[in-house]
């Protein structure tokens, strides 16, 4: 299992709640609840909670939602960033593309799926390539609506890298979209934040978006 820093963790939240981009979190996964409540639903839909294929099914869903799915609403499971000197004085672009993003819809509980695209320029740190992935996934495993998400990795990385040029594009597919309502099977959605030289400097935001496609 990776590392983690929970005290970072704390510091990282403490940021998102002064910003406004929290997930709306009231308290730790309940685990008892979780399986009686995964119990009635499984219950609810029909199926005989007596069939062997059937009978452990909430317990499974529960621990993936605690362990697995939703292992992002607890700050102690925040991934361990190691950051270094920028000694080197390295100044130019730096782009992390095509970092998997597995996450759930919180309106629906329906899967959307896609890549994060990452783009800093280092002042006095440089972050080690793996965490940024770690960051993402961190944000993406909970109940999420995708701007949010965008916004939230953004931060943490301004807070982790002490660095305010940052671009964050994400493009995901929402099967909310593919499965029910409009059922449609073709659309994806972008959303991006950018600040320091990614806002000001149009050259360096036309590289970034040309190299992330």
């Amino acid at each position: 299992m990776a590392s983690t820093d929970p005290s970072l963790g704390r510091d990282v939240q403490a940021v998102l709640v002064y910003k406004g981009i929290e997930t709306p979190i009231h308290g730790p996964i309940d685990k008892t609840a979780l399986v009686e409540a995964c119990d009635i639903l499984v219950e609810s839909i029909g199926l005989d909670m007596h069939d062997d294929s059937i009978k452990d099914t909430p317990t499974r869903i529960a621990k993936m939602y605690d362990s697995e799915i939703f292992y992002g609403l607890d700050y102690r499971n925040f991934p361990s960033c190691t950051t270094i000197e920028n000694r080197m004085g390295y100044d130019e672009l730096i782009v992390i593309k095509q970092i998997e993003v597995l996450s759930l819809c919180e309106h629906h509980f329906i899967p959307f799926i896609g890549y994060a695209h990452i783009g800093y320029i280092p002042e006095t740190k440089v972050l080690g390539l793996s965490k940024f992935n770690r960051i993402v996934d961190f944000f993406a495993r909970r109940p999420q609506v995708q701007e949010r998400l965008t916004e939230q990795v953004h931060a943490a990385l301004h807070h982790v890298l002490q660095s305010n040029d940052i671009g964050v594009v994400i493009r995901a597919e929402h099967l909310c979209v593919k499965l029910r309502g409009v059922k449609d099977n073709n659309s994806s959605t972008v959303t991006s934040k950018m600040t320091g030289k990614f806002r000001t400097e149009r050259a360096l935001r036309e590289e970034f978006l040309h190299l992330v496609g």
